[in-house]
């Protein structure tokens, strides 16, 4: 068939053809390997449709439009070729191969007498199968083209896979993959796109494994995990799956813990997915048995030979037939890696979880389900609770780790924790339901791991490469500003030798949370403001006071309507909204009737503190319109807090609407922006940044390109109106190449949190000493 061909006939080297996706497949199948049968369309396919429909004359029309720093026009484009190819006829050819593949999966065609095979056609009926996209430029060593294109899950029937066909072909020219391909200068037209087509298996089990054990790097040990029902719950985070680890000489297991897992999703005969509640017996249940655990590792380690390097696998069970779905390639291992001593591990791993502030602890649980019951946490408890918020603070510095069911690298539980220094490992999924009151258990927040009973885990010991990198960073001289995050008061104390230039952003939340405790217009309402304003005052003088005459630049509160709730007397004063996180915060605040008296107090205090400390400096948080400012500005100023050369007023940029309104925001009476990158992304994105599941899926990532490209845009326009642009989060310290790309892009200040300032002020050297010697080059 020229349109058509069954995975028997592809290989590696067919990416041209069949897409990289399809090609592995086809690997795989034709290397012995347990691959679910099915056929690919070919990119050939999808050129000849666009080109004898015509419409590639189309497409290219509105390409040949695209102002592509405007993502708007991109959108629009993107619309108007994928109506294109969607409404076009797919020609009869093309989708006369399809349905003879897709017949042959089920029809046999045999020597049999005719009535005796049109009667056994007549009682098989067509299977579910799944249809995933597969670019031609998938596997370029430069590029990653993952993730852009379509996947279409239990199709069934002829129409509806011809349907889904040509949703994988429109795919190919989604907003971010025309822009992807524009920026890395790949011709729209030169990249084409096969179709996958593969039975689906009915998953009694399934799961993901990895070659290489992906949080300690070592290659000796290989990592499985594995769930009842569909793969969609383990690789969207939706169950916490059994974790079974084989070492890859012996194939002996070394270590099992199996999780308590809630539900399962399975296929309904309509071919949806539903979930299904477990009964406690099976929920507790092990997976895999010990025998089909060895059987898989032994499968996954020939995956990885055949491919000569570290491989991550989704795998499936029906019956007793487990399949390899889909390898790729590990990309996040890093050069070096440290093995915890599993076989040392006295006590059983009972939960595994983002690992948000490094360090190992042990102690007895505390489980706390509302800042009601903090009290019980005594010092070197582990506080056990959903997730936490700020009024938990007073727990949190007492507790000797912390574990949550819910967040990300972004969340309450995660910032606190840093800033603190203690260990903490968030998004567990069930820590609340499965750890027990008063029980002894062992927390390595470096790897993600709670273990039950107290644990002799040794740290790891320092590599040679980071004992190179002892650097003395206070004699380091950047351009970039390296500033530091601070929320807790008495903390300074602890970091005021670290080597910051100012406090970037100083939370005043901790104060009013842990220190005063009650809402400021019930504070107001018993005739306690003053008290509210002196606390508030002293909070920030303990600060100013240590690190004078550097600048501390003060974030006025910036609480949501539900943790205002939390604090005594706020069920009075606040409403209950569903979704407090975009609802009634920030600058917003301050100009309402209701609240404006509150906000009123915090400027009393910042009045009073700078009557001693000229190096106190204030901004203002979740900014969303010109107007709301202006309005605030007229409030400040009548209780004195006037902007001149020694007192500053900043803006946190976290609304889409200022990367828009750049300009207009830009030529208010204000110094400058600080990015605030953790709400920036949570609204350009669309997503939760307390999500657990959508972090474990990547889509909660700073580096983004629409978040890269508004952060750009601030910084150009704002440097244009003379203003200073700062940011405030932990990306630069996690990911050198953002803050490769923050210091090229001219940011002017970054601040991070504590325990990465060091590291941030060292990676933001070597970056601009990289970016002095490219540009000396220039002139050779």
């Amino acid at each position: 068939m020229k349109y058509v061909k069954f995975f028997r006939e592809i290989h590696k080297e067919d990416v041209k053809l069949a897409g990289g996706k399809g090609a592995n497949l086809g690997e795989m199948y034709n290397s012995g390997f347990p691959v679910p049968p099915g056929f690919i369309v070919t990119a050939n396919a999808y050129k000849d449709f666009i080109e004898k429909t015509g419409i590639i004359n189309e497409m290219k029309e509105v390409l040949s439009k695209i102002n592509y720093d405007d993502y708007d026009s991109i959108k629009k484009a993107s619309r108007e070729i994928q109506a294109l190819i969607l409404s076009e006829e797919m020609p009869f050819e093309i989708k006369a191969e399809i349905r003879s593949a897709y017949e042959s999966m089920y029809k046999i065609s045999y020597d049999l007498p005719k009535k005796a095979s049109e009667y056994i056609n007549a009682i098989r009926t067509p299977p579910f199968v799944a249809v995933r996209s597969s670019a031609t430029a998938e596997d370029l060593p430069n590029a990653s083209f993952a993730g852009q294109q379509a996947t279409y899950l239990n199709v069934k029937g002829e129409d509806d896979l011809i349907v889904a066909v040509q949703k994988c072909w429109a795919s190919l020219f989604t907003t971010r993959a025309i822009f992807y391909r524009h920026k890395n200068n790949f011709d729209h037209f030169k990249v084409l796109i096969a179709v996958v087509v593969q039975k689906m298996v009915n998953s009694e089990a399934s799961g993901v494994a990895f070659t290489v054990d992906p949080v300690s790097e070592d290659p000796n040990l290989m990592v499985i995990e594995a769930a009842f029902g569909l793969g969609e719950a383990v690789v969207g985070g939706e169950v916490t799956p059994d974790h079974y680890v084989v070492d890859k000489r012996t194939f002996e297991i070394v270590e099992k813990k199996i999780a308590h897992k809630d539900f399962m999703i399975i296929r309904d005969p309509s071919g949806k997915n539903k979930k299904v509640t477990l009964d406690e017996d099976m929920a507790k249940k092990q997976v895999l048995s010990d025998d089909k655990i060895i059987e898989l590792a032994k499968i996954i380690k020939r995956i990885e030979d055949h491919y000569g390097k570290p491989q991550d696998i989704e795998w499936a069970k029906e019956g007793m037939k487990l399949y390899i779905v889909q390898s790729r390639p590990i990309t996040t291992l890093g050069k070096r890696f440290n093995k915890p001593n599993y076989k040392e591990h006295l006590g059983e791993p009972i939960l595994k979880g983002l690992p948000a502030s490094k360090g190992i602890a042990h102690g007895p649980v505390r489980i706390v389900m509302s800042a009601d019951e903090i009290d019980k946490v005594k010092k070197g408890d582990i506080l056990v609770t959903r997730m936490t918020d700020p009024d938990f603070v007073p727990a949190m510095k007492i507790a000797a780790a912390i574990v949550t069911d819910e967040g990300g690298m972004t969340s309450h539980a995660a910032i606190v924790s840093r800033e603190m220094g203690i260990p903490c490992i968030v998004g567990t999924g069930n820590a609340t339901k499965v750890l027990k009151e008063g029980e002894i258990v062992t927390v390595d927040a470096v790897d993600g791991f709670v273990y039950r009973g107290k644990v002799d885990i040794k740290p790891k010991q320092e590599s040679e490469e980071e004992k190179e990198e002892e650097i003395d960073v206070n004699k380091l001289i950047t351009r970039t500003k390296i500033y530091m995050n601070l929320g807790v008061p008495f903390k300074i104390k602890d970091y005021k030798d670290l080597p910051f230039e100012g406090i970037g952003l100083m939370r005043v939340e901790f104060i009013i949370a842990s220190q005063i405790g009650k809402h400021p217009l019930y504070m107001i309402e018993i005739g306690k403001e003053e008290e509210y304003i002196d606390v508030l005052a002293n909070g920030i003088e303990q600060v100013a006071s240590v690190v004078y005459p550097k600048p501390v630049i003060v974030r006025f509160s910036d609480f949501k309507s539900n943790e205002y709730r939390d604090l005594e007397g706020g069920e009075k004063y606040e409403p209950k909204e569903n979704n407090p996180m975009i609802g009634f915060r920030g600058v917003s605040r301050y100009i309402s009737p209701k609240f404006e008296k509150a906000f009123r107090l915090e400027c009393r205090a910042i009045k009073k503190v700078r009557e001693k400390y000229s190096n106190v400096h204030v901004m203002l948080p979740f900014v969303r319109t010109t107007d709301e400012v202006l309005k605030v500005l007229k409030i400040m100023e009548s209780e004195g807090l006037v902007r001149s050369e020694n007192f500053k007023i900043f803006l946190m940029a976290e609304v889409p609407s200022m990367v828009i309104l750049a300009d207009e925001f830009a030529k208010l009476p204000i110094d400058g922006i600080s990015i605030g990158s953790n709400d920036l992304t949570q609204l350009t994105l669309g997503v939760d940044r307390d999500s657990d599941i959508l972090g474990e899926m990547g889509y909660f990532d700073e580096r983004n390109e629409a978040v890269l490209r508004s952060i750009n845009r601030l910084i150009n326009i704002f440097h244009e109106h003379g203003k200073t642009v700062s940011i405030c989060g932990q990306a630069p310290s996690v990911y050198p190449e953002f803050m490769e790309f923050l210091v090229k892009a001219g940011i002017d200040d970054i601040s991070l949190n504590p325990d990465s300032v060091k590291k941030g002020k060292i990676l933001a050297w070597k970056v601009e000493q990289k970016l002095k010697f490219e540009r000396a080059l220039d002139f050779i």
